[in-house]
């Protein structure tokens, strides 16, 4: 994603484009791997070393509360973030503990149709992520 692109997600949430903002959210695009806050800090600091680690948690906190990433907690109830925001879910390799993301158009409406039906009485369902535990072929 280019900086430019990165610039206008941020305007179009109503947030201030900050050098710290940039960097972080350039981070989760480029690590593509669900990065922890671990990994993202150790990732921006090689540019901006100045950045402080309790401003990338604040920074983060933003960034998932205006929607331009989500957070993923793996089994081991380690925080990770993914920045794409299109409808999809995990395959969590219990083992690595890496997470893949996997599309399925079929399963989305499958699991729609599933809880519309269920009528869940003062529950609004926002989105429906699954997170498919196992383990990846060595």
């Amino acid at each position: 994603m280019s900086t430019e692109d990165i610039k206008n997600k941020l305007t179009e949430r109503g947030l201030k484009v900050t050098p710290q903002r940039m960097a972080i959210l350039e981070a989760i695009y480029n690590l593509k791997n669900h990065p922890t806050a671990e990994n993202i800090i150790d990732y921006i600091k090689k540019m901006h070393p100045n950045i402080a680690t309790g401003t990338v948690y604040k920074v983060l906190g933003a960034l998932v509360d205006n929607r331009l990433v989500k957070k993923v907690k793996t089994e081991n109830d380690i925080m990770r973030y993914d920045g794409v925001m299109k409808s999809h879910h995990h395959l969590y390799c219990m083992e690595s503990d890496v997470i893949k993301d996997y599309v399925d158009e079929e399963l989305d409406e499958l699991l729609q149709n599933y809880f519309a039906k269920k009528n869940l009485p003062g529950f609004k369902i926002e989105d429906i992520v699954l997170q498919v535990k196992g383990t990846f072929n060595k």
